[in-house]
């Protein structure tokens, strides 16, 4: 084993792609297994999922006023035709709109026809009618009945879910259940078993709002594109067109409130000044009729008019600066949409209306961001940012025009103070005129102007069109767009071929154990000296095939003789050789493989005996048919003598000393100098001692008899050893300086699954070059081996 010594790097290993193909080749059962799964679970899902179908239509979004001529306008129109089609969406979408849409749909009672695995929704059809003589319209049972024909005359009703038993009902009968009243008049067919239920308007809006979605047509478009997905197609075109054709109701309602509210608020001016009119008038009439007054001088009827030009344009000017200060409120108190009142669409600067309408275009955007970011997002307080400033320009402005408004309004009251001098200097009697006449003028006009800002007001609702108007109504579409039963089985059938491969991955990666050579060498620098093959028959616990070598001709039998060969070449330099076999832990072969390698050592006429120095757990002398009750702990503890305690079998030609029963201090008669003598006594007698120890993971019993061998050699069981295992030998060599440690690789069973995809390349050097050993895997069917498979033609060649 001097050969052996200052062994550090590790063998080249390099990928090996044909391993990683027969890795996935090894469970291609498992792979078609899981493929097979799949596609059942797919056929089982749509066998039980209802289809889906899916409606369009579109609606197009009128522009009042189109600007569309250079580049930029045109991309700042695309941009508003696209901000407006999502903000036009949340109307779509709200309550109100869906509310008033279901409420044009029969949906008071919804119809079904139980089947065998799902139920199915009749809609639009009506099997038999059900007549709702009492309701409560808030608190009533929606839920689920069955009915089912009995005879001409009845039929039994139940609660589709509940235990409760049918009741029989005559047909017309009333019915008393769920705080309503209604009876079936018609005659429920006899073809299956129905079911029905009670609806409210508002059960159907979330169904509705779920299969809603809308979008843009195309880019550089006002179109609208709308869907609709439903289980029942023909639901899902009704709704869609209900709903358009309610927003497209709502918005001109919309529109219309604003000219609305004018409208009124004139309104309620008008029956005032009417009162001021007829006052006035009562009283000028009076004031004539008492002083005989017919006509005043033509200077003083002209002063009068003036006068009343005057007043009717500050009372004009004083409804405007009513207009501002509540448009200057609607700033101050952040009202999310700021309306401008028809008395400053004539007064209005240049900058202030299009801020207003940027101002009401960025809170849409910011109701949109909300959808998508948190209040304290970065893209939200930048637009906050963006509206404080916009609404500080649209204070300065309103600020001017407030201004603007009151400076003419100083300028009037100067000149109405100028007439009133003027009129001071006529007679008392005609000045007392003047002022009637002029109070009675200044109503009339203002009661023309008011009545000419109403009929204005009253032109432009009637004037007002839709916002939209339907493109394309919606139709049912009979082609369920889920389930796709292509795509369901392809996709079934991709995850499966996925979960296989995942499944041998997962295996794999969750595997602790070492299962093949090229695992072993890739983990330690301490050689390996072969592979033992898996014995190819039934072992029984005393293991006695083994023994026997029985097959000499299989590829276990040769895999034992390689080990024999290569342990001619550890401490090749004496002519006896001292072998201990340990493992780390019990049940990794370290006794299947002593045995073993005394029966190939005894049949090339090796002197071998064999020692069981495992004296806590060994079951070595049931392979020898020993009784045990004398062996090496009888020769230690000085019960009996060392011919005593070696027995000879005839059979085999090799002499084995037994355990012995099992003593209370196994680890220090290890320890003593006996034991020492023993083997020194037995080397020379000996071609080869075998000597079969304890684990070294579990206790310290064979530490004493590694130290004193020629050959150490450790078992690693593939499929049993854990990878912790492989470094087990080089710490040995490391901390008690050995240089004489091996590993025989266990019961190999050559298990693609669990093999390393490397492959050691010794041609670059490092590694164990010194020992051949071959695992004896791919020769099957060279006819060297007994139970070689026969090809594929011997078997035709038989029949």
């Amino acid at each position: 084993m001097d050969t052996q010594n200052n062994i550090e790097k590790k063998p080249s290993q390099s990928i090996d792609f044909y391993k990683i193909f027969k890795v996935f080749l090894s469970r291609w059962y498992w792979i078609v297994g899981c493929l097979i799964i799949s596609l059942i679970i797919a056929k089982i899902h749509l066998f039980y999922t209802p289809p889906m179908y899916q409606t369009g239509a579109s609606l197009k979004l009128e522009e009042s006023s189109p600007n569309i001529g250079t580049g930029n306008q045109m991309s700042s129109q695309v941009y508003n035709y696209t901000d407006k089609i999502q903000a036009e969406s949340f109307t779509i979408r709200s309550n109100a709109v869906v509310l008033n849409a279901v409420k044009t749909l029969d949906y008071k009672i919804s119809y079904y026809l139980k089947g065998r695995v799902r139920t199915t929704e009749l809609y639009p059809n009506v099997p038999f009618a059900i007549e709702i003589i009492k309701q409560d319209t808030l608190n009533f049972d929606r839920a689920l009945y069955q009915v089912t024909a009995k005879d001409n005359l009845t039929f039994s009703l139940s609660l589709a879910e509940g235990k409760d038993e049918a009741k029989s009902y005559k047909y017309g009968q009333h019915i008393n259940i769920g705080n309503m009243v209604f009876r079936i008049k018609d005659k429920i067919p006899n073809s299956g078993t129905y079911q029905f239920k009670f609806n409210s308007k508002e059960d159907f809006i979330g169904r509705a709002m779920g299969g809603l979605n809308v979008g843009e047509a195309a880019r550089f478009t006002n179109v609208m594109s709308l869907s609709q997905t439903d289980a029942n197609p023909d639901f899902a075109a009704d709704v869609l067109n209900a709903i358009m054709k309610e927003y497209v109701s709502y918005d001109i309602t919309q529109r219309r409130r604003s000219a609305k509210q004018t409208v009124d608020f004139i309104d309620n001016q008008l029956g005032f000044i009417d009162n001021e009119a007829n006052k006035s008038g009562s009283n000028l009439a009076d004031f004539q009729t008492r002083n005989k007054i017919v006509d005043l001088p033509s200077s003083t009827a002209t002063t009068v008019g003036k006068l009343a030009d005057l007043e009717k344009q500050k009372s004009d000017l004083n409804l405007q600066l009513l207009s501002i200060r509540n448009l200057e409120d609607q700033v101050n108190n952040n009202r999310n949409k700021i309306e401008i009142g028809l008395d400053l669409e004539g007064v209005l600067t240049s900058t202030l209306g299009p801020l207003v309408t940027q101002l009401n275009t960025m809170v849409s955007n910011r109701e949109l961001k909300l959808s998508q970011f948190n209040s304290d997002s970065q893209p939200i307080r930048d637009l906050d940012k963006q509206i404080v400033n916009l609404k500080s320009a649209i204070k300065s402005n309103i600020r001017s025009l407030r201004e603007r408004n009151q400076q003419t309004i100083s300028y009037i009251n100067n000149q109405i103070s100028g007439v009133n001098n003027s009129i001071s200097t006529i007679p008392a009697k005609q000045q007392n005129y003047v002022k009637l006449q002029t109070n009675f003028e200044v109503n009339n006009k203002v009661r023309s102007y008011l009545s000419e800002k109403k009929l204005e007001a009253e032109m432009n609702a009637a004037a007002i069109v839709p916002g939209a108007s339907i493109v394309n109504p919606a139709y049912p579409s009979y082609y369920a767009i889920s389930p796709v039963e292509n795509t369901a089985y392809t996709s079934a059938a991709f995850l499966g071929v996925a979960a296989g491969f995942g499944l041998i991955l997962l295996v794999r990666f969750l595997n602790p154990y070492i299962y093949d050579k090229e695992t072993v060498e890739g983990l330690t620098n301490t050689p390996i000296i072969g592979v033992i093959r898996k014995f190819p028959e039934f072992i029984d616990k005393d293991s006695r095939q083994a023994l026997s070598l029985a097959k000499p001709k299989s590829v276990f039998a040769e895999s034992v003789r390689s080990v024999r060969t290569n342990l001619s070449f550890l401490a090749a330099n004496k002519k006896s050789k001292t072998i201990c076999v340990t493992s780390e832990v019990s049940g990794e072969g370290k006794s299947f493989v002593t045995v073993n390698l005394a029966s190939t050592l005894a049949l090339i006429d090796k002197k071998i005996i064999l020692i069981a120095a495992d004296l806590r757990k060994s079951k070595m002398h049931k392979a020898f048919g020993n009784n045990n009750k004398i062996g090496l702990s009888s020769y230690l503890s000085g019960q009996c003598t060392l011919e005593e305690a070696i027995t000879h079998d005839e059979i085999h030609s090799l002499d084995f000393m037994p355990s012995g029963p099992v003593p209370p201090n196994p680890s220090e008669l290890l320890h003593t100098e006996k034991m020492k003598e023993l083997l020194a006594t037995l080397a020379p007698l000996y071609d080869y001692v075998l000597v079969d120890t304890a684990p070294v993971g579990l206790v310290s019993d064979a530490i004493p008899l590694i130290r004193q061998s020629d050959v150490n050699l450790f078992v690693i069981r593939s499929g049993k050893s854990q990878l912790r295992a492989a470094a087990i030998p080089e710490r040995l060599s490391r901390e008690y300086g050995l240089s004489n440690l091996a590993i025989v690789l266990n019961a190999f069973g050559d298990d693609a699954l669990h093999s390393n995809y490397y492959t050691t390349d010794y041609s670059r050097g490092g590694g164990n070059s010194t020992y051949y050993y071959s695992d004896y895997s791919g020769y099957a069917g060279s006819g060297y081996y007994d139970n070689d498979p026969k090809k594929w033609w011997e078997f035709w060649k038989k029949k």
